[in-house]
């Protein structure tokens, strides 16, 4: 299916790998020319090139720590004019309230919760006085179902989800629009993370982090490339009814009893 949005500029952060890089990748395969943003610059490199390797389309990289407000003012600054900004930037350790000290705390919100609203900030004038443009922020299904094993990423996703809502309920009256995607478990580096973090907390013993994949919808975790189709869908015409909603994909598991 022909997106329609070859040609457009694309924003991603948290480019070099995972869901960020499956949305470079996705977004460059529609025609789109790609900015790819973090941390690690030989990481973006490498990723960059791959996506040149197989789309004929211009990438862009920008090496920052986008948790700090400088690092996010100087983005904008050095790439001004995008289309769609892919908000992706983000690593919400796991752990329960006793385990996450409030220094941690404000170091996972600076960079995915601070770091989403500040780029919308930065970015949104611009979209609305042209009249167009679209905002993608990867969320995550913690936002929907907190757990205790995980109350600071639960807590930064439902604000996000409820930031999103709030902005791309308004954003249309300048026909732009902002929505979210809530990633259920997804096999990236994060999850086995994450997962190791919770199998510590459950059985002492982080090296049994596979059993807390097991019952997944489907037999398994979600595919990063799957997130980064449905983000393509929805910054094109074909998802230009979509603003505030924020979409959950975890394969239905929030219904399991």
């Amino acid at each position: 299916m022909d997106m329609n949005i070859a040609g457009k500029r694309v924003l991603v952060t948290g480019g070099s790998k995972g869901i960020g890089l499956a949305c470079g990748a996705a977004f460059a395969a529609e025609g789109c020319d790609v900015i790819l943003a973090s941390r690690d610059a030989a990481a973006l490199e490498k990723a960059a090139a791959g996506i040149r390797g197989r789309h004929n389309v211009n990438v862009a990289t920008h090496a920052a720590d986008l948790s700090d407000a400088a690092s996010r003012i100087a983005l904008q600054a050095a790439f001004p004019d995008i289309d769609i900004l892919v908000n992706n930037a983000g690593a919400i350790p796991g752990g329960t309230i006793h385990d996450i000290s409030l220094d941690r705390w404000q170091e996972a919100w600076a960079l995915k919760v601070f770091g989403y609203i500040h780029l919308c900030q930065l970015y949104l004038p611009a979209m609305e006085a042209r009249l167009d443009g679209v905002i993608v922020n990867i969320i995550g299904m913690a936002g929907r179902g907190p757990r205790a094993d995980y109350i600071c990423g639960a807590a930064g996703n439902a604000s996000l989800i409820a930031f999103t809502a709030a902005l791309g309920g308004k954003s249309p009256d300048h026909n732009v629009r902002v929505l979210g995607i809530a990633p259920g478990a997804t096999m990236t580096d994060r999850i086995i993370t994450l997962s190791k973090s919770r199998a510590k907390t459950k059985f002492g013993d982080e090296s049994r982090w596979e059993e807390m994949l097991a019952g997944l919808p489907l037999g398994r975790a979600g595919k990063p490339e799957e997130i980064a189709d449905l983000a393509v869908f929805c910054a094109s015409e074909k998802g230009g009814y979509l603003s505030g909603v924020t979409l959950d994909v975890d394969g239905g598991a929030q219904f399991r009893g």
